[in-house]
């Protein structure tokens, strides 16, 4: 389908030339997470932060409550949470990851450990930092590119249930569920799925909480994929899978259509007064939990534009539309295409270079090398640089509502002529890595 809005506000980009790109990608240690913004053409990096917002966005950010406690703005914002999740209780962060520091600072201790489908890198680090071990429980699909199996987002249901077993109820403070799975390439997770999970967490009285920054994605794709939802609504997809969560920590950054915000939502009064308590010592006055009244705002009208029918299916269609021009190009694709970017199996693209000498890296340093794309990867250098992510896949994150079809025809264009001549591209050395999130910091050098 065309785009459905129309553009009013345009920023100039530019492609500098080869040599400078040669300069830039040296100078970054061949990270491109190090690559100023302006020398980047088309920015696939994230799709975090990075969306267009809406005439109703910007118009809603002049009714801002700049109060300092308890803003018409506060309240206008939870109410939304509230009437689209359903969720008792809810707090503003001013981002994803400090609703992660807070709530595990808060329930997980050392030697726990924390479930999830797969973790993010930022979840993964900040349990870690508490002394906890992050565990991956996703389905054995999820490891197979060319499965087509329409959840690989979920958890696998004898591997959560062997954890349980093996640690003791008492070591498991939560289970999480990333909607939908990032590190897994943007794959969704089932409402039956989920109700099975929780039936397994409830007999031991283990909470469940949703990484839900992709909530509506997610929604939508139970309704193309999941039998009995088809004719659903995506706010009623929306509401019977949240029913099954305890809470959830929502970065607005991705779905919420914002660049800034988010929020910690759950049913616990008691645990939510002691984030309120961290969030008033390290984000702000909890009404606003570090965040301006005007993006308070910004977030609630941005959450009802998440779930419009047609916006939803245009950003998923447009996904899908990147995904399979490279296919049909040759481009090896992970399957089935997820909702909010492409990920490029780099283990086909690239296979004579070995995991020990970083591919996915090398492959997204050539894609920015031939035509300004700035794309991300999840590869050897992710998490732990010694045993890396299982799967070698570099992201096309899409913005929402940022570039047209010809922008993607572009990048595919690019990605193509990456692949003809893939056998010169050669593997990295690594000559720097951060002690936490380390693909952030990383740095290489050609071998």
């Amino acid at each position: 389908m065309t785009e459905p809005y129309k553009i009013k506000v345009c920023e100039s980009i530019k492609l500098i030339p080869r040599s400078e790109r040669e300069t830039v990608l040296k100078e970054a240690g061949y990270n491109v997470f190090r690559i100023p913004a302006d020398k980047v053409y088309i920015d696939l990096l994230s799709d975090s932060g990075t969306s267009a917002m809406s005439t109703r966005q910007w118009a809603s950010m002049l009714l801002g409550d700049e109060s300092f406690a308890y803003q018409k703005s506060y309240y206008r914002l939870i109410d939304t949470v509230k009437s689209i999740f359903g969720f008792k209780h809810v707090l503003p962060i001013h981002q994803g990851r400090a609703g992660e520091h807070i709530l595990f600072s808060l329930m997980v201790n050392q030697g726990d450990c924390v479930p999830n489908n797969m973790h993010f890198e930022t979840t993964r680090a900040n349990i870690e930092y508490q002394g906890g071990k992050a565990v991956n429980l996703v389905v054995d699909e999820a490891y197979d590119p060319k499965s087509e199996f329409p959840f690989k987002g979920n958890i696998d249901l004898n591997k959560l249930k062997s954890l349980i077993e093996d640690v003791g109820k008492q070591r498991i403070p939560l289970c999480i569920i990333t909607l939908t799975n990032n590190t897994g390439a943007g794959q969704p997770v089932s409402i039956e799925n989920v109700c099975a999970v929780k039936d397994i967490l409830s007999k031991y009285d283990i909470p469940l909480f949703f990484d839900a920054c992709r909530f509506a994605e997610n929604a939508f794709l139970i309704r193309e994929r999941e039998q009995g939802y088809a004719n659903k609504s995506i706010r009623e997809i929306i509401k019977e899978l949240f029913s099954y969560a305890d809470g959830c920590i929502m970065s607005a950054k991705k779905d919420a259509l914002s660049n800034i915000g988010g929020f910690i939502a759950m049913n616990n009064g008691d645990l939510i007064k002691q984030v309120e308590n961290l969030i008033l010592l390290i984000e702000g006055f909890p009404a606003h939990g570090g965040l301006a009244g005007r993006d308070l705002e910004a977030i609630a009208a941005g959450l009802e534009e998440a779930i419009d029918e047609e916006h939803l299916t245009h950003r998923v269609g447009q996904v899908r539309y990147l995904g399979e021009r490279l296919i049909n190009n040759g481009i090896p694709v992970f399957k089935p295409i997820g909702g909010h970017a492409v990920y490029i199996d780099t283990s086909e693209f690239l296979p004579n270079i070995p995991k020990d000498k970083f591919p996915s890296q090398a492959l997204l340093a050539a894609i920015y090398l031939e035509g300004g794309v700035r794309t991300a990867s999840l590869g050897s250098e992710f998490s732990n640089t010694q045993s890396g992510h299982p799967l070698e896949l570099v992201r096309l994150s899409v913005p929402r509502r940022v570039y047209t079809r010809e922008h993607l025809d572009y990048v595919v264009d690019v990605v193509t002529k990456v692949y003809k001549k893939r056998k010169t591209i050669k593997g990295l050395r690594l000559v720097h890595e951060p002690k936490f999130l380390k693909d952030f910091g990383v740095q290489f050098e050609k071998l």
